[in-house]
């Protein structure tokens, strides 16, 4: 028998946002990326846009600045049309796509983050 998955959807990962899309912002993707729904996501400062969260990165992107709320194929071109959560909102923790090789204390810190701006990560939800 084989077993049947379903990928995730928003309403696995985004439990509560504000009103008028408050809590949404449409941010630049960093060409070369291949970002899932659920991506914990940073933004690299010296040009706004945003890329994967990389703890080990220093151009920005290493601190958590939202997470993606739709699939984002910028493989072979940025894609300027990325929908983030980045404030205000709460988000499920088992619908996060975090980097692979992100350690505990990498985690711990980037949902600091991700609270330090009213994304509250919950587990359960």
């Amino acid at each position: 028998m084989t077993a049947i998955t379903n990928d995730l959807t928003l309403g696995d990962l985004l439990k509560y946002e504000e009103e008028n899309l408050y809590s949404r912002n449409q941010v630049t993707v960093v060409s070369g990326q291949n970002l899932k729904l659920g991506t914990v996501i940073g933004r690299v400062s010296a040009t706004q846009k945003v890329k994967a969260l990389d703890p080990s990165a220093t151009d920005g992107s290493e601190v958590a600045a939202g997470v993606v709320l739709q699939s984002i194929d910028a493989s072979a071109a940025e894609k300027t049309n990325g929908l983030i959560v980045s404030r205000q909102a709460i988000v499920a923790d088992h619908a996060l796509v975090w980097p692979v090789a992100i350690t505990t204390e990498e985690k711990t810190a980037a949902i600091a983050q991700l609270e330090a701006i009213g994304v509250l990560v919950r587990q359960g939800v």
